[in-house]
């Protein structure tokens, strides 16, 4: 692996692999919906739309009409801190996949207008009714953060943002966002597979290194927050939900932050794998719950997000559950994990790891996140270390401080209206 920032700020990585001919390609964006301002939410995920909708040279909907027609395929996504696009090609291909991308990353505006802010404001307001209203469970993480960050944090808003906001956002707003957030000194282009790195940058820099940037610079970092000082609980009714379920949230330290993996560790031991403690005492053995995992949504500005979810069974009160899970919760805080379960996190930890770095668009989204979050692209060989390094010790202390149920909010959907 290479890293190169070219005089125009852009970073660019390339790691080399000829195992098959073609190139994926992955641009991180350092801006995602902790960048917007009050009353203009929505912003940023709005523009991994307008991105597909033409710019300076390409007409309405031909960069994915193009890509496909060679071969290659696609995508976007928009999270609380980034927005990244993926494109993979055939190698034979790559300088069109890398045209296509320098002219809607540096010429977008021109192809901005008000007909195509107004088509894709529509699209997201039906991605919010069918993504979010609609569906069961479907704001369950919109009000985890609400009930886990004070109003006026950057994550306490969703990421799809306010319809309302959205609804008053003028052409001229569109175009300021753009201008403030998208440039090359916020931004990350990874090059992955059939392809070496000097041709590599060669080629980004033939492309993309006429661009000028004109970003504002990116905000002061928020302070950390602490452990809830006390619990907060809501409950939802959804008589459509396939199960009545519960979502447990904690406060958990920035991705960065060397206290986020023992983190990590201790919710792989309670509630994520196969041998963890939510699965052995209640789906094996009291048959309570019918699912349930454990996630780390790993954020940058201060704090994370830890979450177990549990499906309960039928014909079981979900307060019976909650129960069981704080029981197990203030065991292991006290106990710290057992050696099967330090082994099993680390086997499975290893095996995850390895997966996605032998996959090419995998690679390449890993390759931009390291860097745009550690400024080293190197970090991804050095996480499976940095996992192995963490012993029990540690991660007891995490969940004692973190994962406790006096410093968790807990969501309840049920059928049926609490008495």
């Amino acid at each position: 692996m290479a890293h190169r920032t070219l005089p125009n700020g852009l970073q660019v990585v390339v790691s080399e692999d000829h195992a098959v001919p073609s190139v994926s390609m992955s641009l991180w964006v350092d801006v995602g919906s902790r960048h917007e301002q009050p009353g203009r939410t929505g912003l940023a995920h709005l523009f991994e739309h307008l991105m597909f909708q033409g710019s300076e040279l390409v007409a309405e909907g031909k960069h994915m009409a193009t890509l496909m027609a060679h071969g290659g395929r696609a995508n976007a996504s928009t999270s609380f801190d980034r927005t990244t696009y993926v494109q993979s090609v055939p190698s034979s291909c790559l300088e069109l996949a890398l045209w296509l991308e320098a002219d809607r990353h540096g010429h977008l505006l021109p192809a901005l207008t008000q007909e195509n802010l107004d088509n894709q404001r529509d699209v997201v307001v039906e991605e919010k009714r069918q993504r979010y209203d609609t569906v069961p469970y479907g704001t369950a993480l919109a009000t985890l953060c609400d009930m886990l960050f004070p109003p006026d944090h950057p994550y306490a808003h969703p990421t799809i943002g306010s319809m309302d906001d959205l609804a008053a956002a003028t052409l001229q707003d569109a175009h300021d966002f753009y201008r403030s957030h998208y440039g090359p000194r916020t931004s990350v282009l990874t090059l992955v597979g059939d392809i070496g790195p000097d041709e590599g940058f060669e080629l980004v820099e033939r492309y993309f290194g006429h661009l000028t940037d004109g970003t504002t610079p990116r905000p002061a970092p928020t302070a950390a927050l602490p452990p809830l000082e006390q619990p907060v609980r809501r409950v939802v009714t959804d008589p459509q939900a396939p199960s009545e379920r519960l979502y447990l949230a904690a406060r958990l330290p920035a991705a960065t932050d060397p206290g986020f993996l023992p983190c990590a560790l201790a919710l792989d031991a309670i509630a994520s794998l196969g041998i963890s403690r939510v699965h052995e005492r209640l789906l094996r053995g009291a048959e309570s719950a019918s699912g349930a995992s454990a996630s780390v949504l790993g954020l940058r500005d201060g704090t994370s997000v830890g979450l177990i979810v549990a499906d309960v069974t039928e014909g079981t009160d979900p307060r019976e559950v909650e129960q069981e899970i704080a029981q197990i919760l203030e065991e292991f805080a006290a106990d710290g994990p057992r050696p099967v379960e330090m082994e099993a996190s680390r086997a499975d930890s290893e095996r995850s790891w390895s997966e996605a770095l032998a996959g090419y668009d995998e690679r390449a989204d890993l390759l931009s996140r390291a860097t745009l979050l550690f400024a080293d692209p190197a970090q991804v060989t050095r996480h499976l270390d940095e996992v192995l390094a963490v012993g029990a010790d540690e991660i007891r202390g995490a969940a004692a401080r973190h994962l406790v149920p006096s410093a968790l909010a807990t969501l309840v959907y049920r059928w049926e209206p609490e008495v």
